[in-house]
């Protein structure tokens, strides 16, 4: 059992953040990796990039959004509670290295994967320009951290309640602009973002890598389900990534596979609701 030990809700109790008691994992676990959670016998196998990690305490950080049965089940969870199952480090940590000068830019929940990827550039020296962005002020996340570890930071918001009005690419294309000098992007969030910043950086000549979530089972290469094209090869998400070059990946199947099961989790999401309001806890 892997016990939640820190909890907060962000972003008007639609994005969730949970410390959880995984000391194997805290020690092995490097930026850009990922944990599978299950949170009872009966439940969803949720793949989740580690947002931050603590080794001393034995502790790794998730963040995510409530938008289906499986996360909204990870929400009835408080501290004290646990997830049945942690599995993990899995996937290739981030290729970290000095280059100079890089751009990150992140989307959403997406913020919470860029972020120890951010941090860890910062680290190796490089002069790195953060840009994060979500559709309203109060939807935006790791505001304080992303400042932390970066040197310039770009806020966006897409109904201008905060910052920029307007998309992240908005913002990306000034910086590309003004910033000739850019080794390396790193753009995290809904694939829509992603593809259209790698877009705009391939205009520019600009290396880009890209974190990809599509449907995942097992995280271990042997279902296939995760499977992704990447420079017209057939790619697993979960060994293989979970980051690509973004100028390589076809978003367009990406985007197909994501919507199979939409009208399945949708009732399944439907249920869920109706049976917690018939008083079930849901947690056994």
């Amino acid at each position: 059992m892997f016990e939640i030990v820190e909890r907060e809700e962000m972003a008007q109790g639609t994005i969730i953040s949970n410390w959880v008691r995984a000391p194997k994992i805290a020690q092995k676990a490097k930026p850009g990796q990922f944990v599978i959670l299950r949170a009872n016998e009966t439940g969803e196998r949720i793949p989740l990039t580690m947002a931050d990690t603590d080794p001393e305490r034995g502790l790794i950080n998730v963040i995510y959004a409530v938008v289906g049965k499986s996360t909204a089940l990870f929400k009835t969870l408080k501290v004290g509670d646990s997830y049945l199952d942690v599995i993990g480090p899995l996937g290739q940590p981030t290729h970290l290295e000095k280059v100079g000068k890089v751009v990150c830019v992140g989307g959403g929940t997406g913020i919470a994967v860029l972020h120890p990827i951010t941090r860890g550039l910062k680290q190796l020296g490089n002069h790195v320009i953060a840009i994060i962005g979500a559709r309203t002020k109060d939807l935006l996340i790791l505001e304080d951290k992303m400042r932390a570890a970066s040197h310039e930071l770009h806020i966006c918001t897409d109904d201008g309640t905060y910052g920029h009005k307007g998309f992240v690419t908005d913002v990306l294309k000034k910086v590309l602009t003004e910033n000739k000098d850019i080794g390396l992007a790193v753009c995290i969030g809904p694939v829509p973002m992603m593809k259209f910043c790698s877009q705009m950086t391939k205009e520019f000549g600009v290396k880009t890598l890209v974190s990809l979530n599509p449907i995942m089972l097992d995280g271990t290469g042997m279902c296939g389900c995760c499977r992704v094209q990447v420079g017209g090869r057939m790619q697993f998400a979960c060994v293989d990534g979970p980051e690509f070059d973004g100028h390589a990946v076809d978003f367009d199947e990406l985007t197909l596979r994501l919507r199979s099961y939409l009208p399945e989790e949708k009732l399944s999401y439907d249920r869920f609701k109706a049976s917690l309001g018939q008083g079930c806890s849901c947690k056994s």
